[in-house]
């Protein structure tokens, strides 16, 4: 293994820990809790689109005229990832995103979409984040945490985009959506079947194939420069703390609702 990447494994291993054990997977235990918690993740679910679209401007060439830019491995690699997560298949065999996959999977099971479909509405008029968030009445912990995505996507650092696109994302979301799946089957059975699909997708699909891919793209875009391995690995363990948040913020709403 790269000995760069050997070392950020280790010291955000903590981190990964704690989201793979968080508490809030064993409080899951109805539709409503259930829907509190996509309420919150979806925010997760679109900005991860966003990071990686920053990425493909970054990396590759999305204006015309086109010209050949940056490595061809690397161009391949993130147009890879972007097919997979813009263009998957559902269900039925429907093309469509990811996210429309999970806003499907809440309509289905009954969480409300308002927040993040009013949250979207007004980005696209121009509104800035901040009003925006008012608007849609985006919970605070979500706000943070699309406000650290787009803190790094606004850097115009790729190698920090790619960091924490890997280890942040890519590389945790595979074990982080098992410790969900663990007991959901079980405790919701019949209602939550496009949400498992989803699940099991990114389990399927970033569990090996995108993760390797992000993994490489993110060895190229370091290489063996120290500076920016130590930059990418302040990246992500700011994402990993930003992710805690995010879920403690679904937590304390769920704690709140059982009170």
């Amino acid at each position: 293994m790269n000995p760069f990447v050997e070392k950020i494994k280790i010291e955000i291993e903590p981190l990964r820990q704690q989201i793979m054990n968080h508490k809030v997977y064993a409080v899951m235990n109805s539709i409503d809790e259930l829907n509190i918690f996509m309420k919150y993740h979806v925010f997760a679910v679109w900005d991860f689109m966003s990071l990686l679209k920053s990425l493909q401007n970054n990396l590759t060439c999305t204006s015309v005229p086109w010209f050949p830019k940056g490595s061809a491995d690397t161009r391949f690699l993130i147009n890879e990832i972007v097919v997979g997560e813009e263009s998957d298949v559902d269900m039925n065999g429907v093309r469509m995103s990811h996210f429309e996959i999970y806003l499907k999977a809440m309509e289905q099971s009954g969480a409300s979409t308002s927040s993040i479909i009013t949250f979207i509405n007004e980005l696209k008029k121009s509104t800035p984040f901040s009003t925006a968030y008012n608007i849609a009445n985006v919970p605070t912990a979500a706000q943070q945490f699309v406000d650290y995505t787009f803190k790094v996507i606004q850097s115009g650092k790729s190698h920090l985009q790619a960091a924490i696109f890997t280890f942040g994302r890519e590389d945790l979301i595979p074990g982080m959506f098992t410790s969900i799946i663990n007991d959901l089957d079980k405790n919701l059975p019949n209602t939550i079947s496009i949400f498992n699909y989803y699940l099991e997708r990114h389990i399927e699909v970033d569990g090996d194939h995108h993760s390797h891919l992000a993994l490489e793209m993110t060895s190229n875009l370091c290489c063996t420069d120290e500076q920016y391995w130590n930059e990418a690995t302040e990246a992500t363990i700011a994402s990993l703390q930003s992710r805690i948040q995010l879920w403690d913020g679904a937590y304390e709403e769920m704690m709140t609702m059982k009170k």
